[in-house]
């Protein structure tokens, strides 16, 4: 028998392990089935090489819970230590300091890796635990060894009676972490953290029903198997040529068992210089939503969870994807300062950026068609990658579709080819016309369209910053949303067109409207249209309209502040209803008509709301009663 005290240079490192750990304890048992699976996989490399000799089996990790006993057993039959092992690698730990610990992760202190970090986590056990014991039997031909320690300094280091090779780590749980006794605790910790490990975990025993017999006697009979938890030899693990279409499609459906959907397609990561790294990223359908669908890619270090926070890794755009990464060289122990400031994880990020650009690439030319098909279900990551990514806008920019209204996608050098030479201004800047909702701007839709425009379909919720980063860069183009500032103000077809009402009738007709509506908000302006034209169109400025849609995304990456709301009045003087009004000599009769043409363009707009829409439906009930 010995007995010493484990060589730390502060007698408190456990007190500290335990507080500084305490809100991420679950991790204890992360660390020790990872330390059992090192075991194993270095027993399996000297069986190998011949050094540990014999047939090895199939080593597998068993994990027991004693609820009576208040004991979790960790069982690995890896190549175990000898006592003087045991001497060097549990009872010498190499420790900075308690000072240094605290100071150095003050501000991380819930960081699930800060115990691996010093090389310490087999003493994540006692986070949990109020006494731990290893039984342990070395695959060298050498006496057993049992180490007991209660998580003091003092520990006991005896002979043991064990003959089967391995490590059995025995867990006394303290009170305070009872919860560790649930079989479904551990079980949903083991899933979480272990379900990718390249050695099988079993977890007690679960019933499977078999088929017993021939023909018309067989039946099924239900029989007792192992629980093994993990898949140990996940999609990512295996070389892409060995790799199916179905096999990614079966590997999504393990990471997301809840998803029914399919992805679109996949992307596989595989590299191994300047820095290690494999993966598979999934793009799934998306909607419009940015916030809401994060946090769906696992990062793993050499199959073992760590976390499903990958910013800093992950190009923030990607963070909508969904799959996993792998990669021993992301240091994970460290906060995301540090990690935002790392050169291999700048590296890895570029990395990853170029992949998902080449796979686009790659998609849009081999097949043109079906990735236009695909664009509504993957646009936001490309429009939210050329806006935060300049690396990914500079190679998006060959595969960036813009959709028209009537289904046409267009890249953007073809559409300056369609539109140039009908949609410029007097500058000979090409003028892009989209609308942002089909439906709710279809009447400005058709207007465009009577002339000949081209009408692009942009709808995500970031456009407004979109246009204007393709605006900055491109200096012959100028985005005019349908319903923004008339476009025959702005496009050469209208600029020779002459105002048919002379100078006092447009004043009177201004003075007639501006007392009939009482409204600042509106900017009221004369366009002579075709005469069988709508009479009244609000449109929105387009600088102010996309100021305004800008700082709606407030609490995003480009929120501005409130912006207030402006509105053109564009009179159609050519429009028998205005020719009408105008010749009006009834004031009240007149004011009435204003006030139901301009209520019915409202109305158009969705801006016609509470009390003006009541009070404009039963107006018009009256006038369909006077006729």
């Amino acid at each position: 028998m010995a007995s010493g005290k484990i060589n730390v240079s502060v007698e408190n490192i456990f007190p500290l392990i335990k507080k500084f750990l305490y809100s991420d304890h679950e991790i204890f048992l992360r660390e020790l089935i990872s330390n059992a699976t090192d075991a194993t996989i270095k027993l399996k490399h000297l069986n190998n090489i011949g050094e540990a000799k014999g047939d090895i089996g199939d080593p597998k990790i068993i994990v027991k819970v004693d609820k009576e006993g208040k004991k979790i057993h960790i069982i690995d039959q890896g190549i175990g230590m000898t006592a003087e092992e045991v001497e060097k690698y549990i009872n010498q730990v190499a420790f900075s300091g308690a000072e240094e610990f605290l100071e150095k992760y003050k501000d991380s202190a819930k960081d699930a890796g800060i115990i691996g970090h010093f090389g310490l986590g087999f003493y994540s056990a006692f986070m949990v635990a109020h006494q731990v014991e290893i039984i342990t039997k070395s695959y060298k031909d050498e006496p057993a060894a049992h180490w007991l320690c209660d998580g003091s300094p003092e520990f006991n280091l005896l002979p043991s009676t064990k003959n089967e090779r391995g490590t059995e780590i025995i867990l006394h749980i303290a009170e305070d972490s009872e919860e560790f006794l649930d079989d479904y605790r551990i079980e949903e910790l083991l899933k979480k953290y272990n379900r990718f490990m390249p050695i099988p975990i079993q977890f007690g025993m679960k019933k499977e029903m078999i088929k017993v017999g021939e023909g018309e006697e067989a039946k099924d009979e239900e029989i007792e198997v192992e629980n093994i938890i993990n898949i140990t030899n996940p999609a990512w693990t295996k070389s892409p040529s060995d790799l199916k279409d179905e096999d990614y499609q079966d590997f999504y459906r393990q990471l997301y068992p809840m998803q029914f959907e399919s992805p679109l397609f996949h992307i596989h990561l595989n590299v191994d210089y300047p820095f290690n790294l494999t993966g598979i990223l999934y793009f799934p359908k998306l909607s419009n939503e940015i916030q809401l669908q994060k946090d769906k890619i696992q990062l793993f270090q050499n199959q073992v969870f760590v976390t499903d926070n990958v910013e800093g890794i992950v190009p923030e755009f990607l963070t909508m994807l969904k799959g996993v990464i792998d990669s021993p060289d992301i240091p994970l122990n460290v906060s995301r300062s540090y990690l935002q400031a790392d050169g291999n994880v700048k590296k890895i990020s570029n990395y990853i950026t170029k992949k998902v650009s080449d796979k686009l690439k790659s998609l849009f030319t081999e097949n043109r068609t079906d990735f236009e098909n695909k664009w509504n279900d993957i646009k936001i990551v490309l429009e939210y990658g050329m806006l935060s990514e300049p690396k990914f806008y500079e190679k998006a920019t060959d595969f960036f579709l813009f959709p028209t209204v009537e289904n046409q996608y267009l890249t953007l050098q073809e559409l300056k080819d369609k539109i140039k030479e009908n949609q410029t201004d007097k500058n000979n800047k090409i003028i892009v016309l989209y609308a942002a909702n089909k439906e709710a701007q279809h009447t400005y839709i058709s207007q465009a369209q009577e002339k000949g425009y081209v009408v692009l379909l942009l709808d995500s919720p970031i456009v407004a910053h979109l246009v204007q980063k393709f605006e900055s860069d491109h200096n012959d183009l100028q985005f005019v949303r349908v319903d923004s500032d008339h476009i025959d103000n702005l496009i050469k077809k209208g600029e020779d067109e002459k105002n048919n009402l002379s100078e006092e009738e447009q004043n009177l007709l201004k003075e007639n409207i501006e007392t009939a509506i009482a409204d600042k908000s509106f900017n009221i302006q004369f366009q002579q249209m075709d005469e069988n034209a709508i009479p009244f169109i609000i449109t929105k400025p387009e600088f102010m309209r996309r100021m305004k849609e800008m700082s709606a995304y407030g609490g995003g990456m480009f929120g501005m502040g409130n912006m207030p709301d402006m509105y053109n009045l564009v009179v159609n003087t050519k429009s028998k209803l205005v020719q009408q009004i105008l010749k009006n000599e009834n004031k009240e009769s007149q004011v009435l008509q204003i006030k139901q043409a301009l209520d019915i363009a409202k109305l158009s707009q969705n801006l016609l709301k509470g009390e003006d829409l009541t009070n404009f439906v039963k107006r018009s009930f009256e006038l369909i009663g006077d006729k």
